[in-house]
């Protein structure tokens, strides 16, 4: 400061002195100027510098020392970082060895962080739309089905027809059949295996599996179902036995003419094919072989009693094994979380082991009771299989490219010599699979709360986490049988995906609603005529029309979310219809004939019987103890038919 103060004391001098002369002063004014502005000048530059040079020597310990420190701390933070990607490297592999990680229980094949989204507007609306419905109570409509005349149709596939013949006593020969494909496909080639050998009045050698280098799984029919049931149910209608007899063992059956594979058998072939093609060699060789039998008996036409015989094996005959109703009842009744009596569904599925008494039925603890199951048809065989573009980008392009050219060769070069349909087209015409986005915005344009515990089956989701991001933003409840069952109830299941599709298919058909992103696929479609055949009108299901669906999607840009959901809804709805089953459509899916189940309109419960009451007791079985009986002299032909219709007594 003092330094600072003679220096300004000169200046204040010289302009403060009026005796000197203006002239004179004027010069030296000039002068003292010019010298003491440079005396200033170097004055304060050295004050300047001198004070740069004490802040340096001051704070160049503290520099040093605080880029000594950051070092430091970088270093640590390298080293704790290389230790816990280590750590987790370490503990994902052990993991993966033993239980299998969370990422590999959804099956990605390429798992990338960034969110795969290709509706974000929509995404956005869907989850306001979640938060603002949170409090609300559901309606009731979300767990029901919309059409009562559902509750209208009762099974009755396994009863007897009156003046049924059963089999006759000389078989013709021996049918063997090799059922490829996992447990869906192979459920449908033994029950058109039980038609073709009652149409030819051959004797069934019970049914083998062909093992897959896809499923990769060696289970044969006693490993998911139960041998003696099936036999004994199905006795009265088609001989069956575990094993050629020992002199037909040693044929060669290529050699001898009797190998049929699906290649020389039409899809969905009528019956007069297998009785002028594959009878005269039954009757020659005394034994046929079906390689790979599939879906190669068609659904109509078809004689009422085959037709039947279809249904039984399929909704009554196969039952599955005692450790898979057992594993499958705890499944249901963890996804339920808490342990009580169902239905029917539960019944004809879990046996034995159903849960028969509630536990702590009313305690808010244990969480909802209600759950939803989605079938999740988006595995890379199927995306890639579709040609369609699901938002990716050239890597993922590519890279379906690449795996078609390794596992879909015929494809390609069909490819090569056909004209191209754009993946644009593709989804307009309704041929791509859902992804799990839109999937999350169908269940919420229905009205599905954000706490909706959903069971997830089919859970191999090409691209993982990334195309689970946005489903699991609106619906975080989201469970698989690997979360909910321990290792060591699992153990016994882990190389057999077919008896692992056994757990999926029991806790889809006893969910309270049962959803699919693709109705083509073999499990939605069994899944669905169970709960139609046994659900009493009381198990829905969720069916999207993928070309409509895409119609309301491709609107992403200016929809509004009222519109948005009031279409889902409909286009839902309309896939609800108590509909007969319609000519060529398959009866796995929509059972809904008289040859499957028999149809009891609720106008006419109450039923005209004769005085002497002789109906009575059966009618009250069919209809239920709370059924009105009217006591009258005379009888309706209209209701009599009616009541017979119901008992199955005779064919339409």
């Amino acid at each position: 400061m003092g330094k600072q103060g003679s220096l300004r004391s000169p200046r204040r001098s010289l302009f403060l002195d009026g005796s000197m002369n203006v002239k004179s002063s004027f010069v030296m004014k000039n002068s003292q100027s010019r010298c003491m502005d440079n005396s200033h000048f170097n004055a304060y530059k050295g004050i300047s510098n001198g004070r740069r040079q004490m802040f340096l020597r001051k704070h160049v310990r503290s520099a040093v020392f605080m880029f000594a420190l950051m070092g430091s701390f970088f270093l640590l933070d390298s080293l704790m970082l290389s230790i816990v990607h280590y750590m987790n490297h370490q503990n994902g592999s052990a993991q993966r060895k033993s239980n299998g990680s969370q990422d590999e229980r959804i099956g990605h094949v390429k798992d990338e962080k960034t969110p795969r989204v290709m509706y974000g507007r929509l995404l956005s609306l869907a989850s306001a739309a979640l938060a603002e419905n949170q409090f609300r109570q559901d309606p009731s409509t979300l767990w029901e089905e919309p059409y009562k005349q559902a509750s209208a149709w009762k099974p009755c596939a396994d009863r007897q027809n009156q003046g049924h013949q059963g089999k006759t006593t000389k078989s013709t020969g021996f049918i063997l059949v090799s059922a490829n494909g996992g447990l869906n496909q192979q459920r449908v080639a033994i029950c058109n295996a039980v038609a073709v050998a009652s149409l030819l009045n051959a004797t069934l050698v019970l049914p083998k599996f062909l093992y897959s280098s896809v499923w990769k799984d060696s289970s044969q029919f006693g490993d998911i179902y139960q041998v003696e049931y099936f036999m004994n149910l199905l006795k009265d209608d088609v001989d069956i036995v575990k094993e050629l007899p020992s002199h037909l063992q040693s044929l060669d059956i290529e050699a001898i003419g009797s190998l049929i594979t699906d290649m020389d058998i039409m899809k969905e072939s009528k019956p007069n094919y297998f009785v002028e093609a594959v009878l005269p060699i039954l009757l020659q060789n005394r034994v046929v072989h079906f390689l790979g039998f599939g879906n190669r008996l068609g659904f109509d036409p078809l004689p009422f009693k085959l037709q039947r015989l279809r249904c039984k094996c399929n909704f009554h005959a196969l039952k599955f094994l005692a450790k898979i109703q057992q594993v499958g009842s705890l499944l249901v009744q963890r996804i339920r979380k808490y342990d009580g009596t169902k239905g029917l569904l539960d019944k004809k599925l879990l046996g034995k082991f159903m849960p028969t008494v509630p536990m702590k039925l009313n305690d808010p603890s244990r969480g909802p009771s209600k759950y939803l199951a989605l079938h999740m048809r988006f595995e890379m065989d199927m995306v890639a299989y579709s040609l369609c573009d699901f938002g990716g980008g050239e890597n993922e392009r590519m890279e379906l490219e690449a795996y078609r050219e390794i596992h879909f060769p015929t494809l390609v070069a069909r490819l090569k010599n056909t004209k191209f349909v754009s993946p644009a087209d593709l989804r307009k015409l309704g041929k791509c699979p859902l992804t799990p986005e839109e999937a999350a915005l169908m269940l919420s344009a229905l009205g599905y709360k954000r706490g909706t515990y959903i069971y997830l089956a089919g859970s191999h989701v090409y691209g993982g986490e990334s195309r689970m991001q946005p489903f699991t933003s609106l619906y975080p409840n989201l469970v698989t049988k690997e979360d909910l069952l321990t290792p060591g109830e699992l153990a016994p299941f882990k190389n057999f995906s077919s008896q692992l599709a056994a757990l999926d298919f029991i806790a889809c058909a006893t969910a309270d609603v049962f959803a699919m992103t693709d109705s083509g696929s073999q499990l939605s479609s069994l899944v669905t005529g169970y709960r139609t055949y046994y659900g009493s009108g009381r198990a829905p299901t969720l069916r999207p029309n993928k070309k409509r669906f895409a119609r309301i999607l491709s609107e992403n840009g200016n929809i509004e979310w009222n519109e948005f959901k009031e279409r889902v809804r409909k286009m839902i709805e309309e896939g609800q219809r108590a509909r007969v089953r319609r000519v060529g459509r398959s009866i796995y899916r929509q059972p809904r004939c008289p040859e499957c189940m028999y149809h009891c309109p609720h106008l006419l419960v109450a039923v005209h019987l004769p005085a002497t009451g002789g109906m009575a007791h059966p009618v009250a079985e069919i209809f239920g103890h709370n059924a009105v009986m009217h006591q009258v002299s005379r009888v309706t032909v209209y209701n009599f038919a009616f009541v017979y219709l119901c008992f199955g007594l005779f064919e339409i």
